[in-house]
């Protein structure tokens, strides 16, 4: 299993914060934000990591965090010259991914789970994590039927057709690239990961787990002082790093 994060993008929602530096760089309590998503691949095992990260802030992250041998891991840099969707991830890391199942994060989520079972026992299709959240046209959400079996997953709907969000946490088979390469992008002019998502969906080998803990998406000022709050109050005695 090869890791992922997604750190690229310019923080616009948070300036005048990213203006000098990027969001997955600021401070969640006493550690930078990326070592969340960062903890929670190291903790299920992977040791191998590819940081997508935005140019201007490459050399940032070089500094912050080196090779990974200081975190017992790998870390390969790579850059996205243009955010164009969250599945063009897949794209830019096709020859780091190779034949290897991957499992990607968003460099701005931090979950309380621990997801080390569930990306050790994957065994291929895909995997994908909800949550009920009050605010669900924010995110791709999941419609379930009467028995919790995933059947629709739409990006952002305009009319309400579920409160169980898509988190930023993903798993996949080596497919992924080439399911990638395929889509069309969107409306948005990006490649959309819920595409990829249905793909899977469609083809009955989609799996969704329930994420129980808390989850944050901090990519708003309100967000991110929850964030803060929550790393101090809950996470800092579970963080590998």
């Amino acid at each position: 299993m090869r890791g992922i994060i997604l750190s690229g993008g310019s923080g616009t929602r948070l300036k005048p914060l990213t203006k000098i530096t990027s969001k997955q760089l600021l401070p969640i309590y006493n550690r930078p934000m990326i070592y969340y998503p960062l903890n929670t691949l190291i903790k299920a095992g992977i040791k191998e990591i590819m940081i997508i990260v935005a140019p201007e802030r490459a050399g940032d992250y070089l500094n912050l965090l080196g090779s990974g041998k200081e975190f017992g891991v790998k870390f390969t840099y790579e850059i996205q010259d243009k955010p164009e969707g969250l599945a063009q991830a897949f794209i830019i890391a096709e020859n780091f991914i190779d034949e290897e199942d991957v499992a990607m994060i968003l460099g701005d989520n931090i979950f309380e789970d621990d997801f080390s079972k569930e990306i050790k026992n994957f065994t291929g299709g895909a995997k994908i994590f909800a949550k009920q959240v009050p605010d669900p046209e924010r995110f791709g959400v999941v419609k379930f039927s009467r028995d919790m079996q995933a059947e629709k997953i739409v990006e952002k709907p305009t009319k309400f057709l579920s409160d169980y969000a898509v988190t930023g946490l993903y798993v996949y088979d080596n497919r992924v690239i080439k399911v990638a390469q395929e889509i069309k992008p969107s409306s948005r002019g990006e490649l959309e990961i819920t595409d990829v998502n249905n793909w899977y969906l469609e083809k009955g080998e989609l799996k969704v787990a329930m994420v129980k803990g808390e989850w944050l998406d901090a990519g708003t000022f309100d967000s991110l002082l929850k964030a803060q709050l929550f790393a101090r109050d809950k996470l800092s005695d579970k963080m590998v790093i």
